[in-house]
């Protein structure tokens, strides 16, 4: 690999040369190629040209700048260009996977009915283990009470037990606000199925 001395060398040596061979006031060129390198020719290379360059005097003096070409020009139709088609594909898949799964909006409330249920059940059996899970801490934490006020310590392995119903309370809780989660989720794609299946039916064919 050449070194920054080197590379420094190396160009001044371009720009003498070509500055030896531009008595007859052809106009040089500077640019970076694609390692960094800044190079001084006779012409840009197409492939740098989009990078953006300056124009030289036979005396090393610019004479013009050449604005990098905005990037956004080519990829900005390039980018619309593909994700429209993603958009199409996505599309697609979206009412193959209806038209495969559900024979009308009927069919499709009840697959969401029964989604819904489902988990709904599953919020209720958390919601009842977590009213279980709070009355014994409130009894243990009763019995806890009635030893401090009695002047005695309180077992170490009773609050133990008190801490681990808590803990356990914890996770239900966050297991009951996963499940609601899941229930608003499921409402919102269970609306946007039936919505683009009325749209599928209202087709022409």
């Amino acid at each position: 690999m050449i070194g920054k001395p080197a590379l420094l060398v190396l160009v001044t040596c371009l720009f003498c040369a070509a500055s030896g061979l531009a008595q007859n006031n052809r106009e040089l060129y500077r640019y970076r190629n694609s390692e960094g390198v800044v190079v001084i020719d006779f012409r840009v290379p197409p492939e740098y040209v989009a990078s953006g360059y300056e124009v030289l005097n036979n005396r090393g003096v610019v004479i013009r700048v050449v604005a990098p070409r905005p990037a956004a020009e080519g990829n900005t139709d390039m980018n619309a260009r593909q994700l429209a088609a993603l958009e199409r594909e996505r599309l697609a898949q979206w009412d193959k996977n209806l038209k495969l799964r559900y024979s009308s909006v009927s069919d499709i409330e009840s697959a969401r009915d029964r989604a819904l249920a489902e988990r709904n059940v599953r919020i209720r059996i958390l919601e009842n283990n977590r009213g279980n899970l709070r009355r014994q801490v409130e009894t243990f934490q009763a019995r806890a009470a009635d030893i401090e006020r009695s002047g005695r310590v309180v077992d170490p392995a009773l609050l133990g037990k008190i801490a681990d119903l808590q803990q356990q309370m914890a996770v239900d809780g966050r297991r009951i606000i996963e499940r609601e989660r899941e229930i608003a989720e499921a409402k919102a794609r269970f609306a946007a199925d039936i919505a683009r299946f009325r749209m599928l039916e209202d087709a022409p064919n």
